[in-house]
């Protein structure tokens, strides 16, 4: 009795063993390794086609497939809408690791001002990415020459000078102008600045309907080599490389000693399991040290900005102190 015992005992040990090798976890692989993906994953552009979070998810996810970082497959859906928040919320109720997304200071923005409820420590910080920055344009024809001309006019009456951005007002295009002005020594409380959400900022530069375009650089290039706009300055700490972007004068060469930075990174659901938080920093350290990252960064004029979730979170709190002050002072914050 005491063998048939046992030998049930050892069989019972056996299956249970057998079904715990066999079980996954839903959201990955559960092994002594630690999470990873057991199904294709999702980046999340929360905007149309075409812009920076587009265009980093896809750089991203292309290289993270043709390195081989990565075995399983990738795919990039746009989730636009609300300024970033339909895209952060849909990955935030999938409360899957598979689905991550790109964003940028408008998830600072967005939930200051009060248009989203979700904001960074809602989500988890994966790893920041790039730098990019902010141009301010004006058409060809234009009276300023350099950004102190145009805030000489500003600061007699910041009214008569309308600014135009695809973002909109109290996040980005219209606050990395307002930083800028600010430091210039323009009221900014009197910025007359209006969204383009439509995509329509260059043609309103063009046809005289707005005075300054706020944008990112990327954008300005194509129009520059055109003779159609010039790029009063931009919000870098130093000139930037490459062909036409070298360009392009600082704000700081001017005398104004102000920067923007347009930090762009990847964010998962909240309270992610930790090898999951960890996997994907492995893999995004992968991605920007890669020598095929370096030419997408070159190509659109991003400079290398890595940070890990520890990292990402410390600025992420130094940059919501630093604008949360700047919209209080409009009267857009909460």
């Amino acid at each position: 009795m005491k063998k048939l015992f046992m030998l049930l005992l050892l069989s019972l040990l056996v299956v249970l063993a057998a079904c715990g090798e066999q079980s996954t976890n839903s959201e990955g692989d559960s092994n002594e390794e630690g999470w990873k993906p057991n199904k294709p994953l999702e980046i999340v552009a929360p905007a149309g086609a075409g812009g920076g979070w587009d265009t980093t998810a896809r750089s991203v996810a292309k290289i993270m497939e043709e390195d081989g970082i990565i075995e399983e497959d990738i795919g990039v859906v746009n989730k636009p809408g609300g300024g970033g928040s339909i895209g952060w919320s849909y990955v935030d109720n999938m409360d899957n690791p598979h689905n991550i997304f790109v964003s940028s200071p408008p998830l600072i923005f967005v939930p200051l001002n009060g248009q989203s409820e979700i904001g960074y420590k809602d989500v988890t910080p994966l790893a920041n990415m790039i730098a990019d920055y902010g141009a301010f344009a004006v058409a060809e024809d234009a009276k300023w020459d350099n950004l102190n001309d145009l805030f000489d006019d500003m600061k007699e009456d910041p009214s008569q000078v309308t600014v135009v951005g695809t973002s909109s007002p109290g996040s980005m295009d219209h606050m990395q102008f307002i930083k800028i002005a600010k430091e210039a020594g323009v009221d900014i409380k009197n910025v007359k600045y209006v969204s383009a959400q439509d995509g329509e900022g260059l043609t309103q530069i063009l046809n005289d309907s707005a005075d300054v375009y706020s944008t990112g650089v990327a954008e300005t290039v194509e129009q520059v080599k055109a003779d159609k706009i010039r790029v009063l300055g931009i919000t870098s700490e130093e000139r930037l490389e490459g062909d036409t972007l070298s360009e392009f004068p600082t704000a700081k060469e001017q005398g104004i000693d102000a920067t923007f930075v347009n930090w762009r990174g990847f964010f998962g659901p909240k309270d992610m399991d930790e090898t999951a938080l960890q996997y994907y920093e492995e893999k995004l350290k992968e991605v920007s040290d890669s020598e095929a990252f370096a030419e997408i960064r070159k190509q659109y004029g991003w400079e290398e900005m890595y940070m890990d979730n520890e990292e990402y979170k410390k600025f992420l709190d130094e940059q919501t102190e630093e604008l949360g002050s700047l919209l209080e002072e409009l009267g857009l914050g909460q």
